[in-house]
């Protein structure tokens, strides 16, 4: 029998759920649709001309995840291969998998960037506008629902400071975001500009061909070496089978995840001192950890940057990378002149300064004709918008494996749905019951590229179910376990020609 989602869907260029991008989010989003309400239509439209969303994006050297790969794969899919720390290529062959097994290929829509979206009270729709690549003319779609999987990355740009005499440097300038494929680094100078996940990603993978890669950092960020092999995971995937072996791995990873969070949370002084402690031991005895490996600020107000196997250590004891911890006063034709008078020669500069941030892929979105200013709104249970009906979007967690989130929220949108077509509703929106609520940011990290954008996405409320705590063992709770109904939602039923039967 048909659903009441899904009366209209034989109209043009109309689905139940329309999701944006087609990365490990909407992925996701699209695989527990098919799995869990097989009569619901839906579409997935993406930008660019690729699926893998960041995985795809990101080209340079030995991008790899910052998660474990079991709790960053799917719920639904076990992840099988030995390395828990995987490449990026590795994570785009998951997700292709992932289209395959879910039958998802006829409905992902390839180079369609959404423009914008506007929802009408009067049809309980979606209409929304997308840019086809190769064609001038946009096209539009309509939909019951709009599923936001876009992440928080601006994919136009990265973020590079303003340099002085940048344009002086006789050899290339490269942000990682924008990783040219010709480049030819065997041999040379390379000086690396950061101390992030980017940065210590990238400096081990060119150590082997570059003549010699120096980071050079501001200051230092929190590293952590773990193994890219997880033994215990690997032996119980033999024993078990990956099927059964999937759920004690996750809930395995997520414990110890989440008890070293908290542990940095409750004592930071400790986890600091045994953090760089560690650092200490996997690099030679004259090193100047204190200078170079000891951050100003306390474990996880920033994500610590994961190392597998401590290649970044390695290349640093071989004497194939270098540390230089010191500020730029500017750029030379052969490199760059350091504050403190010292110049650092350089044949190639990249420039991993960080990324910006931006909410829901810059979609300009409106309700009944007005512009939605995405702060003005608040999150209700991280997932959708006081005042904005019919909209879910995954934003995942900064101090956890982002699918975590995904997979809550995918599961409570599917409860959702299956909660109006038993009473008949055809919208659904969150209404803001405390005004005058106390608002915080979204995320709390210090990061840079936090703190510059920040501010453009919506700001979240210190009481339920408006708060955004980032700890799954409560998402768990109010997603997963809750009812679906609640004081906060308001649901309506509509007559209109767009539902006649």
């Amino acid at each position: 029998m048909a659903t009441r989602m899904s009366r209209s869907r034989t109209q043009a260029k109309h689905v139940d759920v329309l999701i944006i991008g087609a990365g490990i989010s909407g992925i996701g989003a699209a695989s527990h649709l098919k799995a869990r309400r097989p009569g619901t239509s839906f579409a997935i439209l993406e930008g660019r001309n690729e699926i893998g969303g960041t995985w795809s994006l990101f080209q340079y050297p030995g991008i790899r995840s910052d998660s474990d790969m079991p709790t960053f794969g799917f719920g639904f899919k076990p992840w099988t291969h030995r390395e828990a720390i995987a490449d990026g290529h590795v994570i785009k062959n998951y997700l292709r998998e992932t289209i395959t097994e879910n039958g998802l290929d006829d409905h992902i829509r390839l180079g369609h960037r959404v423009l914008s979206a506007e929802f009408s009270s009067a049809t309980g729709l979606w209409t929304v506008t997308a840019k086809r690549s190769g064609s001038r003319k946009n096209v539009t779609f309509t939909a019951r629902f709009l599923f936001l999987g876009t992440g928080y990355y601006d994919y136009e740009a990265g973020y590079t400071p303003e340099f002085s005499g940048v344009e002086d440097f006789d050899g290339p300038v490269i942000h990682p975001q924008h990783w040219p494929e010709e480049l030819d680094y065997s041999g040379k100078r390379v000086v690396v500009i950061g101390s992030g996940a980017t940065a210590v990603t990238l400096i081990p993978a060119m150590a082997d061909e570059a003549g010699h890669v120096t980071m050079l950092q501001r200051s230092p960020s929190y590293v952590l070496s773990l193994p890219a092999e997880d033994p215990i995971a690997n032996a119980l995937n033999t024993v078990l089978g990956y099927e059964r072996a999937h759920r004690v791995i996750r809930r395995k990873n997520i414990m110890l995840t989440r008890g070293l969070f908290k542990a940095c949370r409750r004592a930071p002084k400790l986890m600091g001192t045994l953090l760089i402690a560690a650092v200490r031991r996997q690099l030679p005895q004259h090193f100047d950890v204190d200078t170079h490996f000891t951050p100003n600020y306390k474990p996880w107000d920033q994500r610590l940057c994961i190392v597998p196997n401590g290649d970044l250590f390695k290349a640093i004891s071989a004497g194939r990378a270098s540390v230089v911890t010191d500020r730029i006063e500017r750029f030379t034709t052969t490199g760059i002149q350091l504050e403190s008078g010292q110049e650092l020669a350089a044949d190639i500069i990249v420039t991993a300064t960080g990324l910006n941030i931006a909410p829901f892929g810059k979609i300009q979105l409106s309700v009944d004709g007005q512009a939605v200013n995405v702060p003005d709104r608040a999150p209700y249970k991280a997932m959708m918008l006081a005042g904005v009906p019919n909209l879910v979007f995954a934003l995942g967690y900064t101090n956890l494996s982002w699918t975590l989130k995904v997979d809550l929220v995918c599961e409570h949108f599917c409860r959702l749905l299956d909660y109006m077509d038993s009473h008949g509703y055809d919208t659904v929106q969150p209404v803001l019951d405390a005004p005058h609520m106390e608002r915080v940011p979204y995320m709390d990290l210090t990061a840079g590229y936090v703190q510059r954008g920040i501010a453009n996405f919506p700001w979240a409320g210190t009481r339920d179910p408006w708060t955004v705590e980032h700890a799954y063992e409560k998402d768990v709770e109010r997603l997963r376990d809750a009812p679906v109904d609640d004081s906060a939602l308001t649901f309506t039923t509509i007559q209109s020609p767009a539902l006649a039967s």
